[in-house]
């Protein structure tokens, strides 16, 4: 990145600009303990308009709470434009638990559930939003959003806005180190939050998020897939994978079009 300080102040100009337009009162971000909510609330409050935090825990592991929890109080500490709220979700997600059917597929019933959790926090997220006309900030980057698809439809991806998805993550942490956003978390391993364990994100995707950048950018060379490593022969396979996989993600949602003539 050639300056972190100038994409900081871009996306704070552009934050302000859009709010403004949209005559909306501030900001509403979902905060983990992981470094693009930080980044992406971060520069919220740096906008000086008002910018509620919410933490949703959801059977969390205590790490990602004490970042999160961390991350707020040092936000509170420099932005009096910051306010906070958590709001604890392990009841809700356990009475939908204990209304489900039993089912002999575990494996994808867990999966759902994961997707479940973020589904919950993202209705949690628009409920304060409507309350306060804010606006909800999405904390995804640009590999997450659209290399890998690693997020979950109208869940973590439904948001009114994304200031940091056209930054990957290796320039999201470059941002963080600019903004001096508390060490533990730019130091902790990146991790969805949404298991219950504390499983990482290079865990489900198989690979670091430097190496599916680099095959993300490769996939606009399809040329020179000839010459790479077995390694990088895995990591673009892998990266192919979630991205087909996902697209569904990432494309507009299907219309079927009615000839002209049967209407």
């Amino acid at each position: 990145m050639k300056s972190a300080k100038k994409v900081e102040n871009y996306i704070i100009e552009w934050l302000k600009s859009y709010l403004i337009e949209s005559k909306m009162n501030g900001f509403v971000v979902g905060v983990s303990g992981g470094i693009d909510s930080a980044v992406t609330s971060t520069l919220c409050a740096k906008t000086g308009f008002p910018v509620l935090c919410l933490e949703m825990p959801i059977l969390q592991e205590t790490n990602q709470l004490t970042r999160a929890t961390e991350h707020i109080n040092w936000l509170r500490t420099h932005f009096a434009n910051v306010t906070s709220l958590r709001l604890s979700l392990d009841s809700v997600f356990n009475s939908f638990v204990d209304q489900l059917p039993a089912t002999d597929n575990k494996e994808a019933q867990n999966l759902s559930l994961a997707n479940t959790r973020a589904r919950l926090r993202m209705t949690s997220l628009y409920y304060f939003a409507a309350l306060n006309k804010y606006l909800v900030a999405g904390t995804g980057n640009k590999v997450e959003d659209f290399g890998v698809g690693f997020y979950t439809k109208y869940g973590d991806g439904g948001v009114d806005l994304s200031p940091i998805a056209d930054l990957n993550k290796t320039q999201v942490f470059e941002i963080a180190k600019h903004m001096d956003i508390v060490s533990s978390i730019q130091n902790a391993a990146p991790t969805d939050g949404l298991w219950g364990d504390d499983r990482t994100d290079e865990d489900q995707l198989g690979a670091t998020y430097t190496e599916l950048e680099w095959a993300m950018e490769m996939q606009e060379k399809p040329a020179l897939k000839e010459h790479f490593s077995e390694r990088q022969k895995t990591v673009y396979e892998l990266y192919l994978k979630h991205h087909n996989q996902n697209k569904h993600k990432m494309n507009p949602i299907p219309v079927c079009e009615i000839p002209k003539d049967y209407l």
